[in-house]
């Protein structure tokens, strides 16, 4: 399959990318190993929008904050500003969660055929759910980087139960946006 001129062109979000690769080079040789991987995993993420085709504002804004959290688990900032953890959560798990549904929309695993709107409130919930299940493999993957790589990162009742919490918010606002949006509609059909 011939790539199309557009589909080769560099769009916004590839900034992201690039300043990914060079936290992925900056980060592994200076902070170690587990800074390698955590950008690894970032860059990962950063390009499934890319690969989706989804809006220059969501790539960035989703690369960007991914890569953001990053920078700030790395260099501890959520310790130095204890309410930044949960913004985070908030707002990553949100733009994870709006991602999500966009690819199950694009690949019509829940979207419906045909050229009819989707249930704002079937947005919603797949979008909230959606947001859950990133919530709960964000807890799963703090808990098993505490247990297993380094026990300072940071677990616990009480963080795990805020950091759900904050991205389920996080989740519905973006649930909300999606809807007013209609990702169903006919023109994101199209694309």
């Amino acid at each position: 399959m011939r790539r199309t001129t557009a589909e080769n062109r560099l769009v916004p979000g590839d900034l992201v990318r690039a300043a990914t690769v060079g936290s992925l080079l900056v980060g592994g040789a200076t902070l170690g190993g587990l800074a390698g991987a955590l950008f690894l995993l970032v860059l990962g993420a950063a390009l499934v929008p890319r690969l989706l085709g989804l809006s220059a504002v969501l790539d960035l804004c989703f690369g960007g904050c991914l890569l953001f959290a990053a920078w700030a688990a790395l260099l501890r900032w959520y310790e130095a500003v204890p309410w930044l953890d949960l913004l985070v959560h908030a707002v990553c798990t949100g733009l994870v969660a709006a991602v999500g549904v966009l690819a199950l929309i694009r690949w019509q695993v829940v979207a419906p055929r045909g050229r009819r709107k989707w249930a704002s409130a079937g947005v919603v919930v797949t979008t909230l759910g959606t947001g859950a299940l990133g919530a709960v493999l964000w807890e799963f993957g703090e808990w098993a980087g505490h247990t297993y790589v380094d026990d300072e990162i940071t677990v616990g009742y009480a963080d795990t139960v805020a950091d759900l919490a904050f991205g389920l918010l996080g989740a519905l606002f973006a649930g909300v946006v999606l809807a007013v949006r209609q990702p169903g509609r006919e023109a994101d059909d199209d694309r």
